[in-house]
């Protein structure tokens, strides 16, 4: 089953996606500028928070509403799906 999502959230998630990778932008000048190695780490991080918390937003959407449909439809395939996808996320 495809969920059509509003665009808000499309918006503000693709905002998140972009700033993380303006981040990790940031991380590979810090390796080729030979900065300090736990200011790389500290950066990275926060790169991996960020993807994370994401991950979470859209897992919380996701639930919300395609898992809610899927259970009001007995959809089994996509609630299978969303326990695959929760095992690769975690």
């Amino acid at each position: 089953m495809k969920y059509k999502h509003d665009e808000i959230s499309k918006k503000a998630i693709i905002n998140r996606l972009s700033r993380a990778g303006g981040h990790l932008e940031s991380v590979k000048k810090m390796i080729i500028n030979n900065e300090d190695c736990s200011n790389v780490l500290i950066q990275l991080s926060a790169v991996i928070s960020a993807l994370n918390n994401t991950g979470k937003i859209i897992l919380k959407d996701h639930i919300d509403h395609c898992i809610v449909d899927a259970v009001r439809e007995n959809d089994e395939e996509t609630i299978e799906n969303l326990k695959e996808a929760i095992d690769k996320f975690i």
